[in-house]
């Protein structure tokens, strides 16, 4: 009976060092996002817990506060680690993988809109990091994560005495006011929300139909390619 094993050699490559791991771990695992997403869908949108308590005996929504700022500082300096590896670390982790600038990348970013949408089959090389598809979303992405940081600290700056949100005072007359970051701010929150579940889907998806275990990858850094695919 035949099998379906191939006789093609596998060939482990270490990709995701352990800085780039972290930023995905800290940003990704809700440790800063899901905290962001919920504490600030309820600041915008506060809801009454205890109603028989006076608001002195209560501090559910201090806490909400407290741990939507104590979050967005974390996003924030995480996210500066991730930029300054952009230009140290190793190939996979450099700026250009994010920003395609080649035919080839332009052509592999049709490839794998084919793959992602069309469900076609995975033909030639593939890219041993992020797929240019997937490097130029995280790029936007980057972008949407630093106006994001700037509008939050923007609107933290009017009620603290720290002098780093007092270097965002001023984006509000910028945008016309409190209201209208606080608009924005909000309306680019869903942003993560639709990000997150189509990260996760297509990670998993691409897993299955590359088999070269992107999943496991972000938590041990080590993917296996094969040795007739790999693109350098």
């Amino acid at each position: 009976m035949a099998t379906n094993v191939s006789s093609v050699a596998y060939r482990r490559v270490y990709v995701w060092e352990w800085p780039v791991r972290l930023y995905h771990w800290v940003w990704v695992n809700g440790l800063c996002v899901l905290a962001l997403i919920v504490t600030g869908y309820l600041i915008g949108s506060p809801v009454t817990i205890w109603k028989a308590n006076e608001a002195y005996q209560q501090y559910w929504f201090g806490w909400m506060r407290f741990i939507h700022f104590a979050a967005a500082y974390v996003f924030f300096f995480n996210f500066l680690l991730r930029i300054y590896w952009g230009f140290v670390g190793n190939r996979f982790a450099k700026w250009q993988n994010f920003i395609p600038h080649t035919g080839e990348q332009f052509r592999e970013m049709l490839a794998v809109i084919k793959i992602d949408i069309a469900q076609a089959r995975v033909r030639g090389p593939i890219s041993i990091g992020h797929n240019a598809l997937a490097g130029f979303t995280y790029f936007l992405s980057f972008l949407v994560f630093l106006f994001q940081a700037v509008t939050g600290f923007a609107l933290y700056s009017s009620m603290s005495p720290s002098w780093f949100p007092r270097l965002f005072t001023w984006v509000v007359p910028l945008m016309g006011g409190d209201a209208s970051v606080r608009q924005w701010h909000h309306l680019f929150m869903w942003f993560f929300v639709v990000f997150t579940i189509v990260h996760v889907y297509l990670v998993a998806y691409h897993d299955h139909v590359e088999a070269r275990g992107t999943v496991s990858s972000m938590l041990s850094g080590w993917k296996f390619v094969k040795e007739d695919a790999i693109k350098k």
